[in-house]
């Protein structure tokens, strides 16, 4: 029981902390280049993959690890294929981030001053990403609370 509450605990706030971190990560892309501060861009995508890796392994943990309902009542239930459709596009959609960012990361080892190229446009995925985790969120509810659809 104390198993189940804490994990369900550790999941809830990683949602939390993704939050955050992708609404801190756009707006540090957003600034305008003099007060555009790279270490916060960083900083916040480091918390965002951190977030995300305790979400799906706090998450895959309560759905197969014999925890919750089990494997059969999400695997039926359509808020949880909502859910995973949302997770795999905020997954998809992270591919260019992450590449970018790493391109950067790269790039600012051999000149600290290299700009990011494209920071409007990651900010712009990463409010898409954001819409995508409030929407996970509210098909978890959902789930929980047993609301049919249909």
């Amino acid at each position: 029981m104390i198993e189940r509450w804490l994990l369900a605990a550790i999941h809830l706030l990683a949602f939390a902390f993704a939050l955050a971190a992708i609404r801190n990560r756009a707006r540090a892309l957003r600034q305008p280049v003099p007060l555009f501060e790279p270490r916060d861009v960083l900083r916040q995508d480091m918390l965002w993959g951190l977030a995300a890796l305790v979400l799906l392994l706090t998450g895959l943990w309560r759905a197969f690890g014999g925890l919750e309902k089990g494997a059969q009542y999400y695997l039926h239930q359509p808020f949880f294929h909502l859910k995973m459709t949302c997770l795999a596009l905020i997954l998809i959609l992270e591919a260019w981030p992450m590449r970018a960012l790493i391109k950067w990361r790269v790039a600012r080892s051999a000149d600290p001053a290299a700009p990011l190229p494209g920071a409007r446009k990651l900010a712009i995925i990463s409010d898409v990403q954001l819409l995508l985790l409030l929407l996970m969120v509210l098909a978890a509810t959902a789930m929980a609370r047993g609301v049919m659809m249909g």
